[in-house]
């Protein structure tokens, strides 16, 4: 069995093009993934092909030539920008005799060093035993046969079937535990409710700048950097923005293309604060050249939640860095639609302020109207 050290990873990256229109950028932030998990970039293999291989993914050619640059460097592992079927993922381990991890085990695997707190370890966990069921055969080749000898005699079951009844028995625990959490958290929205609080929820793609916006509105002194998921741990702040408003605003995990299924499932009981929103700041990099396409990523996500209906407010983040004034714009109702900011700087902030109150008070207005009109 090839060696599988816990540190000091060295990675080969295997971006393939399969003809998509912003192969280039997509690469790029792969790499960003990589070196967000901690590990040295020593390489990284790129091609074109039009389709994946149902066995290698890459194809056998291409799959020599990782194993080439392999041989000349120190890499101990091979990531694919790609999500990579159970199958192709153990043929790809036999072939090149190291670890192979795809896309969506590199987030989880992102997501599992930066939770913080009981409940994101919880969803992290849950994430990672969901993706790691269809995986269960990898490395256990040797144990399919059913034990033998002494002391080794059992009920019948193969090890792999008792790893599987394990796990199995694990996810289920920890989806009772999270079902706990969601109710805590249903019991705070309802006193939230009761006392006329609005809720409103900070999404955005990864490294737009919510933890930054989230801190400068609220002052909460919560984590931020510049790097892919540096917040995962759901926070919530209460804002005054006048002597009779004040709202509860919550930075939530970024969301990022292709985003692993299993990680949107896991996190349901902190994507929920999001759903039951009375209003989503949908943050976004104005100064990134993908700002449209990671707008619609994010907007991809909020409709696989459920929240795709929540009312938005876009929030053209980091302003300063193309010398834009900040302004407020606004539809045919005149309602705010969106408003530019620097997060960093704080230019814009009050105008934001005034447009989230603005927001919230035409919601509220609303959500009495209906009401009085049912009660009618």
């Amino acid at each position: 069995m090839f060696d599988r050290p816990d540190i000091g990873d060295q990675a080969v990256l295997v971006c393939l093009d399969f003809g998509e229109a912003d192969y280039q950028e997509n690469a790029a932030e792969c790499a960003e993934l990589v070196k967000s998990a901690g590990v040295q970039l020593v390489g990284i293999v790129q091609g074109k092909r039009q389709r994946p291989d149902a066995a290698l993914f890459a194809g056998k050619g291409k799959v020599e030539e990782i194993a080439t640059l392999l041989a000349a460097s120190e890499a101990n592992v091979v990531i694919f920008n790609h999500a990579l079927a159970p199958g192709q993922e153990r043929n790809l381990e036999r072939a090149l005799q190291c670890r192979v991890i795809d896309r969506n085990s590199l987030i989880l695997d992102i997501f599992a060093q930066r939770a913080r707190s009981h409940e994101g370890k919880l969803q992290v966990e849950l994430a990672q035993l969901s993706h790691m069921s269809t995986r269960l055969v990898r490395g256990w080749t040797h144990l399919e046969r059913q034990k033998g000898g002494i002391g080794l005699r059992g009920p019948g079951e193969t090890q792999l079937e008792t790893d599987r009844r394990l796990l199995g028995l694990r996810v289920k625990a920890l989806k009772q535990r999270l079902v706990q959490v969601q109710k805590q958290r249903q019991t705070q929205r309802q006193g939230r409710q009761r006392a006329g609080i609005a809720a409103v929820s900070i999404v955005g793609y990864t490294n737009a700048g919510k933890s930054t916006l989230f801190n400068a509105l609220t002052k909460a002194g919560t984590y931020a950097a510049d790097q892919l998921f540096a917040t995962l741990d759901t926070t919530s702040r209460k804002l005054f923005l006048s002597d009779e408003l004040s709202v509860v605003v919550s930075d939530t995990v970024g969301f990022i293309r292709d985003l692993p299924h299993t990680l949107v499932a896991a996190f349901t009981a902190t994507l929920e604060e999001t759903i039951q929103a009375d209003l989503l700041l949908h943050v976004v990099d104005a100064s990134s050249p993908l700002r449209d396409a990671q707008i619609e990523e994010v907007n991809k996500v909020l409709a696989e939640i459920g929240a795709e209906a929540r009312p938005q407010l876009v929030v053209w983040n980091k302003c300063d860095l193309g010398a834009l004034e900040p302004t407020v714009d606004r539809d045919e109702m005149g309602m705010p639609r969106s408003v530019r900011v620097s997060a960093l700087t704080g230019a814009g902030l009050e105008l934001l302020r005034a447009a989230i109150a603005e927001c919230v008070q035409s919601s509220q207005h609303n959500y009495k109207d209906s009401y009085k009109h049912v009660a009618e």
